[in-house]
């Protein structure tokens, strides 16, 4: 039997402008747009100081992993319990689908309706945590 281990809880896919195209959030404290916006500037920050973006950071027990590609930003946490590196295998697989799904022509094209992306979430919900696995980490 093949247990698949799922490895990412929260999940943001960020336009350059820091609009959220598609966000998949557990426990939503935080306003989307304005996490987008964040991450958007954190990321451009980091661009100016290092020539590169970020790559993750960690705040308490969470750690957030990021990939830029073609000027969209995707950002996931994970416990920081799991090995980064397969949380980047797991985030990368998901840029692989959102852009065979979202061509760089639909993009370039896009008038701002994120409703295009709703149904993103059924190609990739066998990477992203599910409420029953939270409730298990939380009680088992």
């Amino acid at each position: 039997m093949n247990l698949l281990v799922k490895v990412l809880q929260d999940l943001y896919i960020i336009s350059e402008g820091g609009i959220v195209l598609y966000h998949r959030v557990f426990d939503e404290k935080l306003d989307e747009q304005l996490f987008g916006g964040l991450m958007s500037a954190l990321n451009s920050f980091a661009e100016e100081l290092t020539n590169e973006g970020l790559s993750n950071f960690e705040l308490k027990d969470k750690r957030y992993t990021l990939i830029r590609k073609n000027d969209i930003l995707f950002v996931s946490n994970s416990s920081n319990k799991i090995k980064a590196k397969k949380v980047i295998e797991e985030l990368e697989t998901i840029v692989e689908r959102f852009f065979d799904l979202y061509s760089l022509e639909l993009l370039a094209t896009w008038e701002g309706d994120v409703s295009i992306f709703l149904d993103f979430e059924k190609e990739i919900e066998d990477s992203l945590e599910g409420t029953i696995q939270k409730l298990q980490k939380a009680f088992w």
